[in-house]
């Protein structure tokens, strides 16, 4: 493991990985502290900071996958954009079930499985876990999907009768 990659990389994408680790950081305490007091409200105002920049920022990262540099990941940004605005109107319209599930849903797909694929071979993440491209990268990919699926079927089993 190794800083390097990330030392040397262009300003927006250490300013993206910068804010990816702080929401990593701050999301559960945030999202699954037992008590909505102050300290939620406070850590969960730079939580949504934190994906903001991340998304915002994410558009100053061009893509290899199409020629116009907006790729697949881009969509993530737009859908965290989106989760942050609904999330944040249902926390002031006191909708706290719906601003809880956004957020949550934010959480998890949003910095989880797109966090996950920027373990592909040749991108920073993987450059500094792995210290040179590596397929390596799939794998961690394939461990963080796989803790989202579990996750999911967990959280839908009685639903679809698997309970």
């Amino acid at each position: 493991m190794t800083l390097l990659p990330f030392l040397t990389a262009p300003l927006p994408i250490q300013v993206h990985i910068i804010a990816a680790v702080l929401a990593l950081i701050l999301g559960p305490v945030a999202l699954y502290r037992r008590r909505r007091d102050r300290t939620h409200k406070v850590v969960g105002y730079v939580w949504v900071a934190a994906m903001m920049v991340l998304a915002i920022g994410s558009f100053l990262i061009p893509s290899h996958f199409t020629p116009i540099g907006i790729g697949p990941l881009h969509g993530f940004a737009i859908l965290t954009l989106w989760s942050l605005w609904t999330g944040v109107k249902a926390a002031i319209a006191r909708d706290i079930d719906r601003h809880e599930a956004i957020l949550r849903s934010l959480y998890s797909n949003g910095l989880i499985i797109a966090g996950a694929f920027t373990f592909l071979p040749g991108r920073t993440m993987n450059l500094m876990l792995f210290g040179a491209p590596s397929q390596l990268g799939w794998l961690v990919i394939a461990v963080l999907l796989g803790l989202v699926a579990l996750r999911v079927i967990r959280q839908h089993r009685a639903r679809w009768g698997w309970a």
